[in-house]
């Protein structure tokens, strides 16, 4: 025992050893691509390439010899239990359940026992590597651009995705169908299965297009309407995904139409997607609301830790509410940067901005590498050639139905329209990724899941590599405008702010419900969260004074305050006047050209924030 026990730490070491080289391997060519400004492939298709090298390796290059005992025990169990106790010469030995073993013998995998050791649990996935990807995507989401799209964004991630998944659900419901007809279906493949896939696959993650489109600076508006909708979009696919899970109908058949089970997986839809945008957005309250009555900030150290740990516990306290945690993460990463970051010390700010993309990068570099792994690990893949050429075709039209149709209803109240060359790119970079892929991968328990999850597979490996490929050849033949001198805004590169001008532009042109918000949030929110806007005494009644003295921290008048590199900070007030953080510019008298300060906004700081008030108030008289 103390043998075989050595013998399995030494393999996880090796199996350890072997993801850390692949991700070194990965970070040292996506160097080299970089000095030499290549954009033929992102660093997420090169850790494929990686994991399909060294799934090779070990399917066909590495031969283990398997500890496994050629004496089967039949015993008959309606359901296949999860732990065994087994009577060996009056000693028991308990054994988990690893999995469904073939009658025959896989002559096509002599070495199966080193190919699961470098099979994780799905969960896996789900619970430690998606949390940080996409509470970075939050975290790091705030951009002038995206609240300036906001109605936008919000239509194709909520609205489209759900026209996606039931285009693809229904498209593949035909194909499904005609394949039962002609004898090409090896198992049982319903409906709600057709719906799940259109559910998982519409789960889009362009970011190879994005960091190409980074690289290239293309046009903000274009960059900010993929990037937020495949933030979101990740959110709406998962509950989407376990609402279609919860569909159960009374009826005999547990795969039929029935009114009474969609209102209730409807009902499921908005119950979680409610409850982790309240669970995610209280956290991040609390967070706040701690960072700023306490003087952590004092101690940096313990300032990131406690942000770290509060951020996790969303996804806990989600999950143990049966509630979806990455969702929560999601909102909570989003409220976090609006709100607690303000209260940071700088040293924490970096931190914290530094961890999160650590965090991501390595996680999302982890997850691609091992989807080239799986290809040749799984060993319950299901490649039906049919199958996957309805796939490719279903996730084109599902696309298709998302963008053009709300593109032509979006532009009938937008100035700013969307293009058809926009629409176009749009249409090109919905690329799968990592949300895809780990919604798929947690449960092949099925002839139906494993069929998706090996279909899935491929989609991704086509899109990342194919159209994260022609990304540039695109943007050249739709004469999409790249290479300007406006900011960078990717993601990485978090909480810039220049380009006053484009700045004032963007909230000038903000819908009435986008005003009304960020005025809220600046006499209401921002006072009562962070040291900035403000005083609360000023904006609560009279008759909440003693409360609004126990909110107030002693930081809150006296700390100098840079404006905050935070596009919904920058609002417009009554009249004509502007407020950006503590600074009122007043555009009412054309001959003065200066910046009006409050009275909360500290001396010391009038003269660097002159030449920010003089250029904002410019822009103003010039759109007013």
């Amino acid at each position: 025992a103390d043998e075989q026990a050595e013998e399995s730490h030494r393999q996880n070491s090796a199996i350890a050893l072997l993801f850390t080289l692949l991700l070194t391997a990965t970070i040292l060519t996506t160097w080299l691509f970089k000095h030499h400004r290549l954009r033929l492939l992102h660093e997420t298709g090169l850790a494929m390439i990686y994991g399909l090298l060294m799934g090779v390796i070990l399917r066909f290059g590495v031969h283990v010899q398997p500890d496994l005992i050629d004496a089967p025990l039949t015993c008959v169990f309606n359901s296949s239990p999860r732990s065994l106790l087994l009577n060996i010469s009056g000693r028991l030995f308990e054994y988990t359940l690893s999995g469904e073993a073939s009658d025959t013998p896989r002559e096509d995998a002599p070495n199966s026992q080193i190919l699961k050791k470098v099979t994780f649990d799905p969960e896996v996935f789900f619970n430690i590597l998606l949390p940080p990807i996409i509470f970075h995507a939050g975290y790091s989401l705030k951009r002038r651009y995206f609240f300036r799209n906001l109605g936008s964004i919000l239509s194709y991630a909520f609205v489209g995705t759900v026209i996606s998944s039931f285009v693809i659900g229904l498209v593949m419901y035909g194909f499904v169908a005609c394949m039962s007809a002609v004898g090409q279906l090896g198992g049982d493949f319903f409906f709600t299965d057709c719906l799940f896939f259109g559910a998982i696959i519409s789960a889009t993650d362009p970011v190879t297009v994005l960091a190409i489109f980074n690289d290239l600076k293309v046009d903000v508006d274009l960059y900010a309407l993929l990037l937020g909708e495949s933030v979101l979009n990740d959110a709406v696919a998962i509950v989407l995904s376990s609402s279609i899970v919860a569909y159960q109908p009374s009826g005999s058949s547990s795969h039929s139409f029935e009114g009474e089970a969609i209102l209730v997986s409807l009902g499921v839809f908005l119950g979680v997607l409610s409850g982790s945008l309240v669970l995610g957005t209280a956290t991040g309250f609390i967070t706040a609301l701690v960072t700023k009555l306490t003087r952590l900030r004092n101690f940096p150290l313990l300032e990131t830790t406690l942000f770290f740990l509060m951020s996790w516990s969303t996804f806990l306290l989600a999950e143990a509410c049966n509630i979806t945690g990455v969702v929560a993460v999601l909102f909570c990463g989003i409220t976090q940067a609006h709100y607690t970051r303000s209260n940071l010390s700088a040293e924490s700010k970096k931190r914290t901005e530094e961890l999160s993309e650590l965090l991501n990068f390595l996680a999302e570099s982890f997850i691609f590498s091992y989807m080239g792994l799986t290809l040749f690990s799984y060993q319950n893949h299901v490649f039906n050639p049919a199958f996957i050429s309805g796939s490719f075709l279903a996730i084109l039209l599902g696309r298709a139905a998302n963008i053009y149709p709300l593109s032509f209803l979006l532009n009938l109240g937008r100035s700013n329209r969307i293009s058809n060359n926009f629409q176009h790119v749009m249409m090109f970079a919905g690329l799968r990724g990592a949300m895809a892929f780990a919604l798929s991968i947690r449960d092949t328990s099925t002839y139906a899941r494993q069929m998706m999850f090996s279909t899935t597979l491929l989609i991704v490996f086509f899109t990342v590599w194919v159209f994260g490929g022609g990304t540039t050849p695109v943007l050249s033949k739709m004469n999409i405008r790249y290479e300007h001198t406006h900011t960078n805004i990717h993601f990485i590169s978090l909480f810039q702010i220049t380009e006053l001008d484009d700045m004032v532009s963007g909230i000038c042109s903000a819908a009435w419900p986008i005003r009304l918000w960020y005025k809220f949030d600046h006499n209401y929110l921002k006072p009562l969260l962070t040291h900035s806007g403000p005083p609360l005494s000023g904006s609560l009644p009279a008759c909440c004074a003693p409360v609004a003295r126990c909110l107030a921290s002693s930081q809150e008048y006296k700390s100098v305050q840079q404006p905050h590199d935070d596009d919904s900070e920058l609002i417009l007030n009554e009249g004509s006047s502007l407020l950006y953080s503590d600074l009122l510019i007043s555009s009412d008298d054309p001959s003065s050209g200066q910046a009006e300060m409050t009275e909360d906004t500290p001396a010391p700081t009038q003269e660097p924030i002159q030449p920010l008030a003089q250029s904002l108030s410019e822009s103003l008289r010039l759109r007013l």
